[in-house]
C-alpha cells in the first residue's frame, strides 16, 4: 500500500484528504506543520507528500527546499487555495501543483499519475 503524507495546517483539509485518499486505497499520515512532517518522514518515509503552501512557521515552499536539500527524493504535490503560486519559480522543485477545492478529482488524478508511473 502506497503511503501519502498530508501536510496542511487546516484540520478540515487534513481530514478530508485523509478520508478521500483512504477510500482510494492509500495509507495516509497527517501533519499540521513542517516540524511534524519531518518527524513522520524520519520514522517512515512516504511515497508522496501533499503540501500546503501557506502554513504558520515554516512555509510549504521552505519545507520543500529543506526536503530537497536533504536529498529526499519524495514526490511533492503543492496544494494551495491560490492559483497565483503556479508562477512561483520555487514550484519547479515540486512534481505538481493543485489548487485546493472541495472536489478532489484533480488531486487524485495527479497522485495516480505520479505514483503509478
Amino acid at each position: 500500500m502506497k503511503k501519502i503524507l498530508v501536510v496542511d495546517d487546516e484540520d478540515n483539509i487534513r481530514l478530508l484528504y485523509q478520508e478521500e485518499l483512504r477510500d482510494e486505497g492509500y495509507d495516509v499520515f497527517l501533519a499540521k506543520n513542517a516540524e511534524e512532517a519531518f518527524k513522520i518522514i524520519e520514522q517512515s518515509p512516504p511515497d508522496l507528500i501533499t503540501l500546503d503552501v501557506k502554513m504558520p512557521g515554516m512555509s510549504g515552499l521552505d519545507f520543500l527546499k529543506k526536503l530537497k536539500e536533504n536529498e529526499m527524493n519524495i514526490p511533492v504535490i503543492l496544494c494551495s487555495a491560490y492559483g497565483t503560486y503556479r508562477q512561483d519559480f520555487k514550484l519547479w522543485a515540486s512534481e505538481a501543483y493543485v489548487v485546493k477545492s472541495a472536489d478532489l478529482r484533480e488531486l487524485k488524478m495527479t497522485i495516480k499519475e505520479i505514483l503509478h508511473n
